[in-house]
């Protein structure tokens, strides 16, 4: 599911309008329960492994490390190469450079899945995909 409004409201209107219908949404017997929220996450963070969330694509206001620290490293977290900036506008060295410090940033690797923050933008070079897949590959290899 899809909603970046829920990274725009504070916490007591998180707990009122977003947890308990976010619960009923997720209430049901599937293995991946994908949430994409690109917008601000902090707030929503805690509250996403009670939701049944298992799954998060966030954006890139914040860091891998936050967001694990904020989820309580509960549920595999999906990103983070800035999209528009890095993976379509930047060269196929800013791609591999940004993997690259994204990957030694972290102090946990578990739960995760390398991505871009949010979503590909339209007209990503085919060069910088291939940057990106083969950063990974040395890097995990």
């Amino acid at each position: 599911m899809l909603d970046d409004i829920v990274g725009f409201v504070g916490k007591e209107d998180c707990e009122t309008f977003v947890v308990p219908y976010l619960k009923k949404v997720y209430d049901t017997d599937v293995s991946i329960k994908f949430f994409h929220n690109d917008a601000p996450c902090k707030v929503c963070a805690p509250y996403l492994s009670d939701i049944g969330i298992n799954l998060l694509n966030f954006g890139v206001q914040h860091t891998l490390d936050e967001m694990k620290a904020w989820t309580g490293n509960k549920i595999a977290l999906l990103g983070n190469i800035p999209p528009r900036d890095v993976l379509a506008q930047g060269s196929v060295q800013d791609v591999k450079n940004v993997t690259t410090a994204l990957v030694n940033s972290l102090e946990d690797r578990s739960r995760l899945i390398l991505s871009c923050g949010g979503g590909v933008p339209p007209g990503v070079p085919t060069a910088n995909i291939q940057a990106f897949i083969d950063a990974v590959q040395e890097l995990t290899a």
